[in-house]
């Protein structure tokens, strides 16, 4: 990785399962937590492939497998598939408002409903308020929870950071009862329209890995850039 002028120190996770690839094990390399990152440096960082998770800054880093791919959109040159017009399409009624990254009951009452419909007995299965704020919110980064209201009711909430050269998705949730909809294809078009209209040229949508079902969906928003040996380039699905 290339030198980071004021870069903290790494350090590198003892392996453990990985979250997207079933019977493999994983390890992390991230930054010192103690570290007060500015939103530049937190902008060099997810440049090289680094996302976060809360206040942890991290890269997969695991011997012998780089299926974990960093992958962004170039916005000014995406086109939107049939599929995606009609997702747009179907939602031409939701109504985004941007709201402060902070605890709010409705917000978390939809969270918990989310995650019990698609990722039960997961990672984030029953947290309790605190352990939801650590793991969307982070003292480093200028972070937005964007409501999507249909008739008032809150249908989804996508929570972004605003990063110098884009846009980062950093966690989408939406009420399970609206699965017709495709609300999770629709909050990829809304900021990827979102970051072209903010001036900016990069959604980064964090990793995409081929063989694991709930990641590979991202390689349907092209055109794609993925970030491999230090530079970012065209993905390559072959």
């Amino acid at each position: 990785m290339t030198a980071i002028k004021g870069a903290p120190h790494l350090f590198l996770s003892t392996t453990h399962a990985c979250s997207y690839l079933p019977h493999q094990t994983a390890s992390t390399l991230f930054i010192d937590p103690r570290y007060p990152l500015t939103p530049e440096l937190l902008g060099d960082f997810n440049r090289r492939g680094f996302r976060r998770s809360g206040d942890l800054i991290y890269r997969p880093h695991c011997q012998g497998c780089q299926a974990c791919v960093p992958v962004r959109i170039p916005v000014a040159a995406f086109v939107p598939s049939r599929g995606q017009r009609r997702a747009a399409a179907r939602n031409d009624d939701v109504v985004v408002i941007a709201r402060p990254a902070a605890f709010d009951a409705e917000h978390f009452a939809l969270f918990l409903r989310y995650q019990d419909a698609r990722h039960p007995g997961g990672a984030m299965a029953n947290p309790d308020p605190a352990t939801y704020l650590r793991f969307l919110v982070s003292r480093h980064s200028n972070t937005a929870f964007h409501e999507f209201r249909i008739g008032g009711a809150l249908a989804g909430v996508a929570v972004i950071d605003t990063l110098p050269d884009g846009l980062s998705a950093v966690y989408t949730f939406y009420d399970p009862s609206l699965a017709q909809r495709g609300l999770g294809t629709y909050a990829i078009v809304w900021q990827i329209a979102e970051t072209h209209r903010c001036g900016l040229p990069f959604l980064y949508l964090g990793y995409w890995v081929k063989d694991s079902e709930k990641m590979a969906y991202k390689a349907r928003f092209r055109p794609l850039e993925a970030y491999r040996n230090g530079r970012w380039s065209p993905l390559d699905l072959r």
